[in-house]
């Protein structure tokens, strides 16, 4: 190997150090790791015999006490250790407890006012103690067409309103591109809080909220109802298939009383952000939606 070669591959290895962040030598001569480790493993394993040589008489006592108690004594007991949180005494009610409450609770609303307030009220789903509000609703009541989602993000969490933030940034261009507004319309989500960390909803988690959203669009009594994602198509008309199956084809949802409304089941506008190639098929949707309006005079 020519010099010219070392100053090459020196100048390589350099540089290959500078890019990695290694800019400083720590020491002038090398270092053995391998022996710097073999010697921590010794004085671990040092340490572990003092330990247990210390504990040996500390157990011959215990046993020593544990020889001397009478037979028929009561074992001795630990202090329960304190809980470090705990939001509500209603969450030691049992589930099929708590899911009664909340279908009584959403049945005796006869207002969507009402029916907010008891839904701000009830304790028995554990999502509402770890999200910063409530998203109940947004836009027109007595709007002839509902949007339903599934679940609060990050930016719905924080404005406490369905559809924020870039999602409601798409949805928004979403409904002007059939010629509504967000006043036109009235949105709602499956469920109200964020569950942390944008996690899926556990099914108790539905269970526990679907008398909430089921009331609520029994009272808001929209002429047509446009389902978000999967969880929220399966929940209102018990379909079976993905959504991607199912979005696109009109299905129905009864409330109660037994009032049928028609259900278009498509694509969340987060998944579409995602998944932009698939917003020609939420194009046909929305299509399949205007007419459908038009078709009701609405």
């Amino acid at each position: 190997m020519t010099a010219g070669q070392i100053t090459y591959d020196m100048d390589e290895l350099l540089h290959f150090y500078a890019e990695s962040g290694l800019d400083i030598a720590l020491s002038e001569e090398p270092v053995d790791q391998f022996a710097a480790s073999e010697k921590a493993e010794r004085l671990r394993k040092e340490q572990l015999s003092q330990m247990a040589a210390q504990r040996q008489p500390q157990n011959a006592q215990r046993q020593a006490q544990s020889n001397q108690r009478p037979a028929n004594a009561a074992p001795a007991t630990r202090a329960a250790p304190t809980p470090v949180f705990a939001p509500s005494t209603s969450q030691a009610v049992p589930d099929a407890q708590q899911i009664a409450l909340a279908r009584e609770s959403a049945a005796s609303a006869n207002t969507l006012q009402e029916l907010r307030e008891r839904l701000a009220a009830f304790d028995g789903c554990g999502l509402k103690f770890t999200a910063k509000n409530l998203c109940f609703e947004d836009g027109n009541p007595d709007a002839a067409i509902m949007f339903v989602g599934d679940v609060p993000g990050r930016d719905e969490d924080m404005e406490g309103l369905p559809f924020a933030g870039r999602t409601g940034q798409l949805f928004d261009n979403m409904l002007s591109a059939i010629g509504l507004t967000r006043e036109q319309t009235y949105l709602a989500n499956m469920i109200c809080w964020r569950p942390p960390g944008n996690r899926i909803p556990t099914p108790l988690e539905i269970e526990l909220c679907q008398p909430f959203i089921e009331r609520q669009i029994a009272l808001a009594n929209p002429k047509i109802i446009v389902s978000f994602g999967g969880p929220v198509t399966k929940l209102l008309t018990n379909a079976a298939d993905t959504i991607l199956r199912v979005r696109g084809n009109w299905l129905s949802h009864a409330t109660a009383a037994g009032v049928q409304i028609p259900v278009m089941p498509s694509l969340h506008p987060a998944y579409l952000l995602r998944s932009p190639a698939q917003k020609r098929f939420a194009w046909q949707d929305l299509l399949s939606v205007k007419a459908k309006l038009q078709e009701l005079g609405a």
